[in-house]
């Protein structure tokens, strides 16, 4: 199966690009108090990328040697993948205010962009390794 690396690798990448454009399309609409993000249909794409994006992370994690995983940068990824579904939980849905829902959004957003540049330099601080010396 190592021989579709690239092809799982690419809708990997798709997939993050899919599900991170959907966040924040849903997240300005919620603040803006549209009503299309709360849709049945918009629900559904968001879940849909986002079960092939975990297959695809799944496969890639069965795929790759396990010193590829030796730093804890995947560790750090998948906690910050909790994190960032509780602060998008928020943000979309279950914050009563929305200034609440703002900061939610907005931080869930900056864990989104840490978790790229994490799977980006393999490194489990990312971009704050630059002030880690």
């Amino acid at each position: 199966m190592i021989e579709f690396y690239p092809q799982i690798r690419q809708a990997h990448i798709l997939l993050v690009a899919l599900s991170g454009s959907l966040f924040l399309a849903r997240g300005i609409a919620v603040l803006m108090q549209a009503g299309w993000p709360q849709q049945r249909a918009v629900k559904l794409l968001s879940y849909a990328i986002d079960t092939a994006l975990l297959g695809a992370a799944l496969m890639l994690v069965r795929l790759l040697p396990s010193g590829v995983f030796s730093n804890g940068w995947l560790a750090m990824k998948l906690l910050l993948l909790v994190v960032y579904i509780l602060l998008g939980a928020f943000a979309l849905r279950r914050a009563r205010s929305q200034s609440v829902r703002a900061v939610c959004f907005l931080l869930a957003v900056l864990v989104f962009s840490w978790m790229l540049t994490i799977a980006r330099s393999h490194h489990p601080l990312g971009i704050l390794r630059l002030w880690s010396g």
